[in-house]
């Protein structure tokens, strides 16, 4: 039987008013922010940037959960197993969401499933380097890896997983310079850290945080150049990419946003996103991500966001098959 208006208005506002309630009710408890990675590495350092901001804006303590492994996809797909009400919040990047399915045979999920709510800043790409690895620059840098390949003793360099945007990078830098390198998978950062730092591993081109500065500073490890187009505020001390004579173009950064599941609610969607939004602004968190040599995002709105995911996706599954990344 047809609905006539009569009939149709009272079912409009009934919607209208459960939606309305939905997002009044959210969230009722503890929210979670899920860190796919183990605690100590700049995404750790990220959520616990935000977490009491964000909290304030949601009325109820953000609880910071760290799980490690398959370059995140444990955590993400952690998160798909969860209820669709926005009681777990992904701390994510086209690292996890992107490529690891694209790497990762034993990975199901793909970047459509997860539905981005906001982004919160973008990382700056250091090229990292063991302390005692005898190059000063990038472009010495190149020609002794030239040199050990040769010898058969190719460098060796560490990403958070494979299929990771860091071992894409790796690969990428071994494809444009025609030098064979040794991909080390880790983790997480922190482990990957802890193996630059002992030597066991000769570079890492890792997002770059404040520890790194302090710890090229003290001497521990170096930091041939950013891989940026200038010298940006605050890593003014390192050279940008650009500078170098072979690498002028190896220019690359990664942003991290707030993720849901794609089916979450649309009143809840919108509470987080208008949580996220109002915290992007809090002068302390805008100066612990900054500190951080964090680019702080500028809020968009939720088509907005839709369509930078979307556009994220594409660029990233490009890269990934330009060097014929493959599921293993």
């Amino acid at each position: 039987m047809p609905l006539t208006l009569h009939r149709l208005f009272p079912l409009l506002a009934s919607l209208l008013m459960s939606g309305a309630v939905l997002a009044q009710a959210y969230p009722s408890k503890p929210v979670t922010l899920m860190v796919p990675y183990p605690a100590g590495g700049l995404s750790d350092v990220i959520a616990r940037t935000v977490n009491t901001t964000l909290a304030k804006h949601f009325g109820q303590p953000v609880i910071v959960e760290n799980l490690g492994g398959v370059s995140g996809a444990i955590a993400a797909q952690k998160v798909l197993n969860s209820p669709s009400d926005g009681q777990i919040i992904f701390q994510g990047s086209p690292n996890e969401l992107i490529l690891s399915p694209l790497a990762n045979a034993a990975v199901k999920f793909k970047s459509e499933d997860f539905r981005l709510v906001q982004m919160i800043a973008t990382a700056q790409i250091g090229f990292l380097a063991r302390k005692d690895l005898p190059v000063n620059n990038v472009d010495e840098f190149l020609d002794y890896a030239r040199k050990m390949a040769k010898e058969g003793k190719p460098i060796t360099y560490a990403s958070v997983g494979p299929g990771s945007f860091y071992h894409l990078l790796g690969e990428h830098l071994s494809k444009v310079t025609q030098i064979e390198m040794t991909h080390i998978p880790y983790k997480g950062a922190a482990p990957a850290n802890q193996d630059l730092l002992g030597g066991q591993v000769d570079i890492f081109l890792a997002p770059f945080g404040k520890s790194y500065d302090e710890l090229a500073k003290q001497g521990k490890l170096k930091i041939l150049a950013m891989l940026n187009t200038e010298r940006l505020d605050g890593v003014k001390d390192y050279p940008a990419i650009t500078e170098s004579k072979a690498l002028k173009t190896f220019t690359f950064n990664i942003w991290t946003g707030y993720f849901v599941k794609k089916d979450t609610p649309e009143p809840i969607v919108q509470t987080i996103h208008k949580a996220i939004t109002e915290s992007l602004t809090d002068p302390v968190v805008r100066s612990g991500l900054e500190a951080n040599s964090q680019l702080v995002a500028k809020p968009l709105s939720l088509q907005a966001v839709d369509k930078a995911y979307v556009d994220g996706t594409a660029q990233f599954r490009a890269i990934a098959k330009s060097i014929n990344l493959q599921p293993q």
